[in-house]
């Protein structure tokens, strides 16, 4: 089994920056896609960014284009995502997540295979 562990929240401010970590166990990362979604208060989890095996391609929500950088090191078993110019409206539990399948509907939950339990990032105005 993988077990997925976030870390790196907290409070920071508009057009701050926060690096998210996943750390994985029980498995080996490099065989998995990995994604991060974010869940506001009151609102479904919404897709974040997503990454291949290798790192070479990644894919992210219009919300967070160009702001969030999703990474891995496939070598410490870890995948981040550096987040730039915060905005309030970033405020969100994170939650890393694991694809091993690799195809599919990448932004929807149900593609992925397993979940960390997510860390707080509150963006204060």
């Amino acid at each position: 089994q993988l077990q997925l562990v976030e870390s790196g929240g907290g409070l920071v401010q508009a057009g701050g920056s926060l690096r998210l970590s996943c750390a994985a166990s029980g498995r080996t990362l490099s065989d998995y896609f990995m994604g991060w979604f974010r869940q506001a208060p009151g609102k479904e989890r919404e897709f974040v960014a997503r990454i291949n095996r290798s790192g070479v391609n990644t894919y992210y929500a219009d919300s967070v284009k160009g702001r969030f950088t999703i990474s891995r090191d496939n070598a410490k078993n870890t995948v981040y995502l550096q987040m730039n110019s915060l905005k309030p409206e970033d405020t969100a539990v994170y939650y890393c997540a694991a694809d091993l399948i690799g195809r599919g509907a990448i932004t929807e939950r149900a593609e992925y295979d397993y979940w960390g339990q997510g860390t707080q990032v509150t963006v204060s105005s």
